[in-house]
C-alpha cells in the first residue's frame, strides 16, 4: 500500500494516525507547562523534585524533552514522503508516545526515583527514534537522509553528557553545549532543506521574478564551517579563535539566509516566519563571538539559538505541518499569527533580559508568558485539527 492509502485504510484514532498530531500537541503543552513552572522555580516559589539543579532541569526540558518531540514529529511525518515507506502509525506510535511521557516524569521526579533509572528512561526515548528513523531511511535507500540521524545520535550523545555530568559534577555544561550545537545544526540542516523549496514554491505561484537559491556549494561550506565551529565552541568556548570562527560563520549564515529571498514573502506570514525563525541562528553566532571575548554575556547568545531558533522555528514547522498534512489550506490565519509574534516577543525579551543583566525581571517575565502564550496558543487553536480527521480534498 501507498503511504496515502495507509492513511486511508487507518480505523484507528485519528490523533494516531500520524506522528505530528501527538507530538505536536503535547510537546507545545510541554513547552507551556515548563516555562509556566519555570519562573516560580527560579524565585524559590515552587520546590522541585528533581535530581537536576533548577537551572539545568530547565535546559534539560527544552533542549531533551520539548525539541526532541517537536522533532519526532516532524520527521516521523516527513520520514514517510522521503522514503514513500508506510508511517508510524497506531500502537506502535501509542508506544513511542508513552516512552516520551515517561521520560518526562522521570526526570522531574528524579530526586525520588534516583539519577540513573531516570536516566536511563529519559535516554530510551531518543534512542528509539533514532533507531526507527535509521530503519525507515536505510530500508527505504534514501542514503542522503542518514545525516538526520547523525544528529538524532549527537543529541543521544549530549543527553548522556548531561545526565552523566549532573550526576557526577551537580552541572551540566557539556551536556547543555552539545544539546544548544546539536539544536542549532538540525535547525541549519533542514531549514537549508524546507525554507528555499517552500519560498520557490510558493514565489513561482504568488510573486514571480527572483527565487531562493537552490541548496549547493556554499550551504555545504556554511555548513561545515558552522559545525567545526561549533565544536570548537564545545571545547573551548572562550578565546580569541573561537569568537573569529563564530563571527565567520554568522556572517556566512546571514549570507545564507539572504540568498533564500525572504524579502519577497512578507505578504505569507507562514513563509516569512521561516525565514524570521533562521534570522536567530546567525544573530546566536554573532552574540556568542562577542560573549567569547568576553564583551557580552553567553546566556544572550544561548538564548538567541534557544528562545529564538528553536522557539520560533519549532513553531513555525509545527503550524505548517498540521495545516499541510489536515488538508488546510497553507495560509496563516490572524489566530496564528498572533502566536508568530508572541514567540517572537518571547525570543527578543529573553535575548535583552540577558544583556540588560541586573534588573530585567520585567524582561524574564515578558519573556516567560510570551512563551507561555505562544505555546498554550497552539494547543488551542490547532488541537481540534490534530484529533480529527484530515479534511478530504473538495
Amino acid at each position: 500500500m501507498t503511504t496515502m492509502t495507509r492513511l486511508r485504510t487507518y480505523q484507528g484514532l485519528p490523533i494516531l494516525s500520524y506522528g505530528f498530531r501527538p507530538f505536536f500537541l503535547l510537546a507545545a503543552l510541554h513547552a507551556a507547562l515548563v516555562m509556566l513552572a519555570w519562573l516560580p522555580i527560579f524565585y524559590g516559589e515552587l520546590a522541585l523534585h528533581s535530581a537536576f539543579s533548577p537551572v539545568d532541569w530547565h535546559a534539560h526540558e527544552m533542549l531533551y524533552g520539548f525539541l526532541p518531540a517537536v522533532i519526532t514529529g516532524f520527521l516521523l511525518t516527513a520520514i514517510p514522503n522521503w522514503t514513500g515507506r508506510l508511517p508510524i502509525q497506531g500502537a506502535p506510535l501509542l508506544a513511542l508516545l508513552l516512552v516520551w511521557i515517561a521520560g518526562r516524569i522521570a526526570v522531574t521526579c528524579s530526586g525520588n526515583i534516583g539519577a540513573i533509572p531516570a536516566a536511563l528512561i529519559d535516554i530510551a526515548f531518543l534512542v528509539l527514534v533514532a533507531a526507527a528513523a535509521a530503519r525507515e531511511v536505510l530500508a527505504g535507500k534514501t542514503w542522503g537522509n542518514l545525516k538526520i540521524v547523525a544528529l538524532l545520535a549527537l543529541l543521544i550523545i549530549g543527553n548522556i553528557t548531561f545526565h552523566v555530568e549532573s550526576y557526577l559534577s551537580g552541572h551540566a555544561a557539556y551536556g547543555a553545549r552539545i544539546g544548544v550545537a546539536a539544536a542549532v545544526l538540525l535547525i541549519m540542516v533542514m531549514g537549508g532543506r524546507i525554507i528555499p523549496s517552500f519560498t520557490t514554491n510558493w514565489l513561482k505561484r504568488n510573486n514571480p521574478g527572483r527565487l531562493a537559491a537552490p541548496f549547493g556549494s556554499y550551504d555545504r561550506a556554511v555548513l561545515a564551517l558552522s559545525g567545526i565551529t561549533l565544536l570548537v565552541w564545545l571545547i573551548a568556548p572562550f578565546g580569541m579563535v573561537t569568537a573569529v570562527a563564530l563571527a565567520l560563520a554568522g556572517i556566512a549564515n546571514i549570507a545564507r539566509l539572504c540568498r533564500w529571498a525572504g524579502d519577497r514573502t512578507t505578504s505569507e506570514r507562514l513563509l516569512l516566519i521561516l525565514h524570521i525563525a533562521y534570522a536567530f541562528i546567525p544573530l546566536g553566532f554573532l552574540l556568542m563571538a562577542a560573549a567569547s571575548s568576553e564583551r557580552l554575556p553567553a546566556s544572550a547568545a544561548i538564548h538567541a539559538w534557544t528562545a529564538g531558533g528553536i522557539g520560533v522555528m519549532t513553531l513555525a514547522v509545527m503550524t505548517r505541518v498540521s495545516l499541510g498534512h489536515t488538508g488546510r489550506a497553507l495560509t496563516a490565519s490572524h489566530a496564528t499569527q498572533f502566536i508568530y509574534a508572541l514567540i517572537i516577543i518571547a525570543a527578543l525579551a529573553r535575548i535583552t533580559a540577558a544583556l540588560v543583566g541586573a534588573d530585567s525581571d520585567v524582561l524574564l517575565q515578558l519573556a516567560a508568558f510570551a512563551w507561555i502564550a505562544a505555546f498554550a496558543g497552539f494547543v488551542i487553536v490547532y488541537s481540534g485539527i490534530l484529533v480529527t480527521k484530515r479534511r478530504q480534498a473538495a
